[in-house]
Protein backbone atom coordinates (compact mmCIF):
# COMPACT_ATOMS: atom_id res chain seq x y z
CA UNK A 1 0.00 0.00 0.00
CA UNK A 2 1.19 3.61 -0.61
CA UNK A 3 2.52 5.66 2.30
CA UNK A 4 -0.41 8.02 2.20
CA UNK A 5 -3.47 8.69 0.07
CA UNK A 6 -1.79 11.51 -1.74
CA UNK A 7 -2.15 10.30 -5.31
CA UNK A 8 -0.76 12.91 -7.70
CA UNK A 9 -0.44 15.56 -5.01
CA UNK A 10 2.16 18.18 -4.36
CA UNK A 11 3.36 19.41 -0.98
CA UNK A 12 1.03 22.34 -0.35
CA UNK A 13 -0.11 22.70 3.30
CA UNK A 14 -3.88 22.95 3.69
CA UNK A 15 -4.38 22.99 7.45
CA UNK A 16 -5.16 26.70 7.45
CA UNK A 17 -3.47 27.15 10.86
CA UNK A 18 -0.02 28.28 9.83
CA UNK A 19 1.41 24.99 11.11
CA UNK A 20 3.24 22.41 9.03
CA UNK A 21 1.27 19.23 8.40
CA UNK A 22 2.35 15.88 9.80
CA UNK A 23 4.05 15.19 6.48
CA UNK A 24 4.33 16.86 3.12
CA UNK A 25 1.24 14.93 2.07
CA UNK A 26 -0.71 16.33 5.01
CA UNK A 27 -0.94 12.94 6.73
CA UNK A 28 0.60 11.18 9.71
CA UNK A 29 3.23 9.45 7.58
CA UNK A 30 4.47 6.82 10.09
CA UNK A 31 0.90 5.73 10.86
CA UNK A 32 0.01 5.72 7.17
CA UNK A 33 3.05 3.59 6.35
CA UNK A 34 2.33 1.09 9.10
CA UNK A 35 -1.33 0.72 8.16
CA UNK A 36 -0.57 0.62 4.43
CA UNK A 37 2.09 -2.06 4.66
CA UNK A 38 -0.02 -4.10 7.07
CA UNK A 39 -3.02 -4.04 4.75
CA UNK A 40 -0.91 -4.70 1.69
CA UNK A 41 0.90 -7.71 3.12
CA UNK A 42 -2.35 -9.17 4.44
CA UNK A 43 -4.05 -8.89 1.04
CA UNK A 44 -1.06 -10.39 -0.76
CA UNK A 45 -1.06 -13.35 1.63
CA UNK A 46 -4.79 -13.89 1.10
CA UNK A 47 -4.48 -13.72 -2.68
CA UNK A 48 -1.58 -16.18 -2.80
CA UNK A 49 -2.77 -18.76 -0.28
CA UNK A 50 -6.53 -18.33 0.26
CA UNK A 51 -7.97 -16.30 -2.65
CA UNK A 52 -11.60 -17.18 -1.88
CA UNK A 53 -11.27 -15.43 1.47
CA UNK A 54 -10.89 -12.20 -0.49
CA UNK A 55 -14.62 -12.26 -1.28
CA UNK A 56 -15.39 -11.94 2.42
CA UNK A 57 -12.76 -9.24 2.85
CA UNK A 58 -14.28 -7.25 -0.02
CA UNK A 59 -17.77 -7.70 1.41
CA UNK A 60 -16.72 -6.39 4.83
CA UNK A 61 -14.81 -3.46 3.33
CA UNK A 62 -17.79 -2.54 1.15
CA UNK A 63 -20.17 -2.67 4.10
CA UNK A 64 -17.95 -0.36 6.15
CA UNK A 65 -17.36 2.02 3.23
CA UNK A 66 -21.08 2.19 2.47
CA UNK A 67 -21.86 2.91 6.12
CA UNK A 68 -19.22 5.68 6.20
CA UNK A 69 -20.62 7.38 3.10
CA UNK A 70 -24.25 6.99 4.20
CA UNK A 71 -23.40 8.43 7.63
CA UNK A 72 -21.69 11.45 6.11
CA UNK A 73 -24.58 11.99 3.70
CA UNK A 74 -27.16 11.82 6.48
CA UNK A 75 -25.11 14.33 8.48
CA UNK A 76 -25.63 16.63 5.49
CA UNK A 77 -29.39 15.90 5.58
CA UNK A 78 -29.27 13.57 2.57
CA UNK A 79 -31.45 10.70 3.80
CA UNK A 80 -30.18 7.75 1.82
CA UNK A 81 -31.83 4.47 2.91
CA UNK A 82 -29.04 2.70 4.80
CA UNK A 83 -30.63 -0.72 5.31
CA UNK A 84 -31.36 -1.42 1.62
CA UNK A 85 -27.95 -0.02 0.69
CA UNK A 86 -26.11 -2.26 3.14
CA UNK A 87 -28.09 -5.45 2.47
CA UNK A 88 -28.35 -4.89 -1.26
CA UNK A 89 -24.66 -4.02 -1.49
CA UNK A 90 -23.79 -7.34 0.11
CA UNK A 91 -26.04 -9.12 -2.38
CA UNK A 92 -24.27 -7.41 -5.28
CA UNK A 93 -20.86 -8.54 -4.03
CA UNK A 94 -21.73 -12.07 -2.91
CA UNK A 95 -23.82 -12.99 -5.97
CA UNK A 96 -20.86 -12.14 -8.19
CA UNK A 97 -19.16 -15.34 -7.03
CA UNK A 98 -21.75 -18.03 -7.91
CA UNK A 99 -23.76 -16.18 -10.57
CA UNK A 100 -21.26 -13.95 -12.36
CA UNK A 101 -22.35 -10.75 -14.14
CA UNK A 102 -25.99 -11.88 -14.20
CA UNK A 103 -26.05 -12.11 -10.42
CA UNK A 104 -24.43 -8.70 -10.06
CA UNK A 105 -26.89 -7.09 -12.47
CA UNK A 106 -29.90 -8.75 -10.88
CA UNK A 107 -28.87 -7.77 -7.35
CA UNK A 108 -28.13 -4.21 -8.44
CA UNK A 109 -31.51 -3.80 -10.16
CA UNK A 110 -33.43 -5.31 -7.23
CA UNK A 111 -31.60 -3.10 -4.73
CA UNK A 112 -32.13 0.06 -6.79
CA UNK A 113 -35.87 -0.66 -6.95
CA UNK A 114 -35.98 -1.38 -3.22
CA UNK A 115 -34.26 1.93 -2.50
CA UNK A 116 -36.85 3.80 -4.55
CA UNK A 117 -39.76 2.19 -2.72
CA UNK A 118 -38.10 2.36 0.72
CA UNK A 119 -37.42 6.10 0.45
CA UNK A 120 -40.99 6.65 -0.71
CA UNK A 121 -42.44 5.26 2.53
CA UNK A 122 -39.65 5.50 5.13
CA UNK A 123 -41.58 8.16 7.06
CA UNK A 124 -44.85 6.25 6.95
CA UNK A 125 -47.69 5.79 4.50
CA UNK A 126 -49.28 9.18 5.21
CA UNK A 127 -46.18 11.36 5.28
CA UNK A 128 -45.16 13.29 2.18
CA UNK A 129 -41.59 12.38 1.14
CA UNK A 130 -39.13 15.29 1.30
CA UNK A 131 -36.28 15.54 -1.23
CA UNK A 132 -37.30 12.15 -2.62
CA UNK A 133 -35.70 12.57 -6.05
CA UNK A 134 -32.40 13.87 -4.64
CA UNK A 135 -32.11 11.20 -1.95
CA UNK A 136 -32.99 8.23 -4.16
CA UNK A 137 -30.69 9.42 -6.95
CA UNK A 138 -27.78 9.78 -4.54
CA UNK A 139 -28.52 6.39 -2.95
CA UNK A 140 -28.46 4.64 -6.34
CA UNK A 141 -25.23 6.52 -7.11
CA UNK A 142 -23.68 5.17 -3.88
CA UNK A 143 -24.86 1.67 -4.81
CA UNK A 144 -23.10 1.94 -8.17
CA UNK A 145 -20.06 3.74 -6.78
CA UNK A 146 -19.22 1.22 -4.07
CA UNK A 147 -20.78 -2.30 -4.26
CA UNK A 148 -21.21 -2.47 -8.03
CA UNK A 149 -17.64 -1.44 -8.84
CA UNK A 150 -16.29 -3.68 -6.08
CA UNK A 151 -18.11 -6.67 -7.57
CA UNK A 152 -15.79 -6.54 -10.59
CA UNK A 153 -12.89 -7.53 -8.33
CA UNK A 154 -14.88 -10.64 -7.37
CA UNK A 155 -15.66 -11.32 -11.03
CA UNK A 156 -11.97 -10.97 -11.86
CA UNK A 157 -11.09 -13.44 -9.12
CA UNK A 158 -13.07 -16.16 -10.92
CA UNK A 159 -11.11 -15.88 -14.16
CA UNK A 160 -8.08 -17.98 -15.08
CA UNK A 161 -5.25 -16.89 -12.72
CA UNK A 162 -7.87 -14.75 -11.05
CA UNK A 163 -5.88 -14.18 -7.88
CA UNK A 164 -2.94 -12.92 -9.96
CA UNK A 165 -5.22 -10.65 -11.98
CA UNK A 166 -6.51 -9.06 -8.79
CA UNK A 167 -2.97 -8.79 -7.44
CA UNK A 168 -1.91 -7.10 -10.69
CA UNK A 169 -4.62 -4.47 -10.49
CA UNK A 170 -3.86 -3.81 -6.81
CA UNK A 171 -0.14 -3.41 -7.51
CA UNK A 172 -0.89 -0.93 -10.29
CA UNK A 173 -3.14 1.18 -8.05
CA UNK A 174 -0.33 1.26 -5.50
CA UNK A 175 2.11 2.23 -8.26
CA UNK A 176 -0.19 5.08 -9.23
CA UNK A 177 -0.44 6.31 -5.64
CA UNK A 178 3.27 5.97 -4.86
CA UNK A 179 4.36 7.52 -8.17
CA UNK A 180 2.01 10.44 -7.63
CA UNK A 181 3.13 10.88 -4.04
CA UNK A 182 6.86 10.87 -4.83
CA UNK A 183 6.69 13.07 -7.92
CA UNK A 184 4.16 15.42 -6.34
CA UNK A 185 6.19 15.96 -3.19
CA UNK A 186 9.50 16.35 -5.01
CA UNK A 187 8.48 18.25 -8.13
CA UNK A 188 4.85 19.34 -7.81
CA UNK A 189 4.46 22.97 -8.91
CA UNK A 190 1.61 23.08 -11.42
CA UNK A 191 -1.85 22.43 -9.92
CA UNK A 192 -3.92 19.92 -11.84
CA UNK A 193 -7.46 20.71 -10.68
CA UNK A 194 -7.11 23.23 -7.82
CA UNK A 195 -10.86 23.81 -7.54
CA UNK A 196 -11.33 20.12 -6.63
CA UNK A 197 -8.06 18.98 -5.06
CA UNK A 198 -5.54 21.80 -4.50
CA UNK A 199 -2.64 19.45 -3.77
CA UNK A 200 -2.80 17.51 -7.03
CA UNK A 201 -0.19 18.49 -9.58
CA UNK A 202 0.59 17.61 -13.15
CA UNK A 203 4.05 16.52 -12.04
CA UNK A 204 2.42 14.10 -9.61
CA UNK A 205 0.15 12.78 -12.35
CA UNK A 206 3.20 12.24 -14.58
CA UNK A 207 4.86 10.28 -11.77
CA UNK A 208 1.74 8.14 -11.44
CA UNK A 209 1.78 7.47 -15.17
CA UNK A 210 5.45 6.45 -15.26
CA UNK A 211 5.19 4.17 -12.22
CA UNK A 212 1.94 2.60 -13.39
CA UNK A 213 3.13 1.87 -16.93
CA UNK A 214 6.34 0.28 -15.62
CA UNK A 215 4.30 -1.67 -13.06
CA UNK A 216 1.90 -2.79 -15.79
CA UNK A 217 4.73 -4.02 -17.99
CA UNK A 218 6.30 -6.01 -15.18
CA UNK A 219 3.17 -7.49 -13.62
CA UNK A 220 1.41 -8.48 -16.83
CA UNK A 221 4.61 -10.00 -18.21
CA UNK A 222 5.85 -11.74 -15.07
CA UNK A 223 2.66 -12.56 -13.16
CA UNK A 224 0.19 -13.14 -15.98
CA UNK A 225 2.75 -14.16 -18.63
CA UNK A 226 0.93 -12.11 -21.24
CA UNK A 227 1.86 -9.58 -23.92
CA UNK A 228 3.67 -6.63 -22.37
CA UNK A 229 1.61 -4.18 -24.44
CA UNK A 230 -1.44 -5.26 -22.46
CA UNK A 231 0.46 -4.07 -19.40
CA UNK A 232 1.08 -0.68 -20.99
CA UNK A 233 -2.61 -0.30 -21.87
CA UNK A 234 -3.67 -1.43 -18.42
CA UNK A 235 -1.19 0.92 -16.74
CA UNK A 236 -2.40 3.95 -18.68
CA UNK A 237 -6.05 3.05 -18.13
CA UNK A 238 -5.63 2.53 -14.40
CA UNK A 239 -3.79 5.83 -13.92
CA UNK A 240 -6.66 7.66 -15.58
CA UNK A 241 -9.44 5.97 -13.61
CA UNK A 242 -7.54 5.84 -10.30
CA UNK A 243 -6.90 9.59 -10.50
CA UNK A 244 -10.50 10.19 -11.53
CA UNK A 245 -11.76 8.07 -8.64
CA UNK A 246 -9.67 10.09 -6.21
CA UNK A 247 -11.00 13.35 -7.68
CA UNK A 248 -14.60 12.12 -7.51
CA UNK A 249 -14.31 11.44 -3.80
CA UNK A 250 -12.47 14.74 -3.27
CA UNK A 251 -15.34 16.63 -4.88
CA UNK A 252 -17.92 14.74 -2.82
CA UNK A 253 -16.02 15.49 0.40
CA UNK A 254 -15.64 19.13 -0.64
CA UNK A 255 -19.41 19.43 -1.12
CA UNK A 256 -20.00 17.76 2.25
CA UNK A 257 -17.41 19.97 3.95
CA UNK A 258 -15.31 17.11 5.35
CA UNK A 259 -11.70 15.97 5.06
CA UNK A 260 -12.17 12.20 5.36
CA UNK A 261 -15.10 9.81 5.08
CA UNK A 262 -14.07 8.09 8.30
CA UNK A 263 -11.37 7.63 10.92
CA UNK A 264 -10.91 3.86 10.99
CA UNK A 265 -7.44 3.78 9.39
CA UNK A 266 -4.80 6.01 11.06
CA UNK A 267 -2.99 8.15 8.52
CA UNK A 268 -5.50 7.32 5.78
CA UNK A 269 -8.97 8.27 7.02
CA UNK A 270 -11.78 5.78 6.51
CA UNK A 271 -12.11 2.62 4.45
CA UNK A 272 -13.72 4.63 1.66
CA UNK A 273 -10.70 6.93 1.59
CA UNK A 274 -8.60 3.90 0.64
CA UNK A 275 -11.09 2.52 -1.89
CA UNK A 276 -11.78 5.68 -3.90
CA UNK A 277 -9.18 4.91 -6.58
CA UNK A 278 -9.43 1.11 -6.32
CA UNK A 279 -13.13 0.80 -7.10
CA UNK A 280 -13.13 2.23 -10.64
CA UNK A 281 -9.77 0.55 -11.24
CA UNK A 282 -11.32 -2.85 -10.49
CA UNK A 283 -13.84 -2.34 -13.29
CA UNK A 284 -11.25 -1.19 -15.84
CA UNK A 285 -8.84 -3.99 -14.91
CA UNK A 286 -11.63 -6.57 -15.29
CA UNK A 287 -12.64 -5.08 -18.64
CA UNK A 288 -9.12 -4.93 -20.11
CA UNK A 289 -7.95 -8.31 -18.83
CA UNK A 290 -11.17 -10.11 -19.74
CA UNK A 291 -11.11 -8.67 -23.24
CA UNK A 292 -7.41 -9.15 -24.01
CA UNK A 293 -6.19 -12.20 -22.10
Amino acid sequence: MPPAKAGAESAVPENGEGKPPASKAGRNLPAALAVGFGLGLSLIAILLWAPKVLVGVIAVAIAVATWEVAKRLREADVLVPRIPLLIGGQAVVWLAWPSGPQGVLGAFGATALTIMVWRLFDHGLRATPRNYLRDTAIAVFVLAWIPLLAAFAVLMLQEDKGNLRVLTFMILVVCSDVGGYVAGVLFGKHPMVPHISPKKSWEGFSGSLVFCVIGGLLTVTLLLQANSMIGVLLGVGLVLVATSGDLIESQIKRELGIKDMGTLLPGHGGIMDRLDSMLPSAFVAWLVLTALL
